[in-house]
């Protein structure tokens, strides 16, 4: 059901239905009346495969894969290009490479079947005449996304070689055809409610057939989903049926989601109009400085390692509590990148900027200095190094939400 103009005052703020009474009337309406199709929509798409690797993109895969953290995975990067010299400048922020290392991909391939056995079978079926959206000069600054060397090795550790082979393996996806899909909608009129049902079948996997444990999704016929039937037809819808789920607490975060959240800073920032500023730029911290971010933040007990989640200790939360509002939130960063975007530019001078920033330091320490002492740092002891980490709070209640379907 896609709810109308007059449930607004009963859903949430992504649009979730909060009032059961009003889906069981919904239900109660709509049975046994006719369903008629308003709007037929039958159409093939395609899925391009994912650019190479940033190291953040690269970080935040293998998180996601062998729960490595950003600083492992760094260190397994510069294994294999100072070491081991197999794949090219770890410490990148793009996703493209020149175009003329296209006339590479012979010797660069070669080298993958030479260095990792799992991957012979995805060279063998590259097709190196494809040319992807990969290779675009106008993309490329000062380095290009993360590949493979033309050279091979033999010595790589099980860290190294997992790292590896997700480089080659997201650089092998550039010489395989795009993902097809067929796709179905249809717009039902049901007693006035609008209802839609949609579905969508991978016909033909392409790049996705390098995905590990990669499923075509080809069991269920897109027939059996959303049937084939042309505008006008009237059905009878039978019953409605009421789905009962719970909103959830947003979950902590893991090493990738953070890195995710740390790259796309942007959503978080507060003012609208510096949202597009930091959108433009690395976010928090670079590509060579999000490891070391976090790894600082652990050492110093801010943040504390809980299965895949991480979570805030209590020093952590009290240092939030104890800062002013301002600075807790990203904006001031963004209006920071702003700056130095127009010094790079030769719009503003330096010293101008820096006065600025040592005058607005300084009176953010000094506030913090004489602002009270919030009650969440009251109970720390007085040597932060030697108090037992405490589990960080979760937060959010459930509220209950209901969908309704004919």
């Amino acid at each position: 059901m896609q709810p109308s103009e007059a449930c607004q005052p009963w859903q949430d703020e992504e649009g979730r239905v909060l009032a059961r009474n009003l889906v069981e009337n919904v239900a109660r309406r709509i049975e046994g009346q006719p369903a008629t199709v308003v709007q037929s929509e039958r159409k093939n798409s395609k899925q391009s495969a994912p650019l190479p690797y940033s190291l953040s993109a690269l970080q935040i895969d293998a998180a996601k894969r062998f729960n490595m953290s950003a600083a492992d995975v760094l260190a397994c990067c510069q294994s294999l290009y100072e070491k081991h010299k197999v794949i090219t400048y770890p410490r990148s922020d793009c996703r493209y490479l020149p175009k003329d290392h296209f006339k590479e991909a012979q010797s660069v391939t070669a080298a993958v079947a030479k260095t990792s056995d799992a991957l012979a079978g995805a060279v063998k079926n590259a097709n190196l005449s494809l040319k992807s959206k990969a290779w675009n000069d106008s993309k490329v600054e000062a380095h290009h996304a993360i590949i493979p060397t033309s050279k091979s090795s033999s010595a790589l550790s099980g860290r190294e070689k997992d790292v590896y082979e997700l480089i080659a393996r997201q650089y092998l996806m550039q010489f395989y055809p795009a993902a097809e899909y067929a796709e179905a909608k249809l717009d039902f009129d049901i007693a006035g409610g609008h209802f839609v049902a949609k579905g969508k079948k991978l016909m033909s996997p392409g790049w996705r057939a390098l995905l590990p444990n990669n499923k075509s999704g080809q069991d269920e016929e897109l027939e059996s989903l959303v049937p084939p039937l042309e505008k006008g037809t009237v059905l009878t819808c039978t019953r409605g049926v009421i789905k009962d789920c719970m909103t959830e607490p947003p979950r902590h975060f893991t090493e990738a989601t953070l890195l995710q959240a740390m790259t796309g800073i942007g959503r978080f920032v507060q003012d609208a109009s510096l949202k597009k500023i930091l959108r433009e730029t690395d976010g928090l911290g670079t590509e060579a400085t999000r490891a070391g971010i976090l790894d600082l933040l652990f050492k110093r007990g801010l943040l504390q390692r809980e299965g895949k989640s991480i979570r805030a200790t209590a020093s952590g939360t009290g240092l939030i509590d104890a800062l002013p509002e301002k600075a807790t939130y990203p904006d001031m960063t963004a209006q920071w990148e702003r700056q130095l975007h127009d010094m790079a530019e030769k719009k503003v001078a330096y010293q101008p900027f820096m006065s600025a920033l040592e005058s607005e330091l300084s009176a953010l320490m000094l506030s913090v200095r004489q602002g009270p002492i919030p009650q969440s740092l009251r109970n720390l002891p007085a040597n932060p190094a030697t108090f037992k980490k405490r589990k960080g709070k979760g937060g959010g209640n459930g509220r209950r939400r209901y969908k309704t379907k004919a």
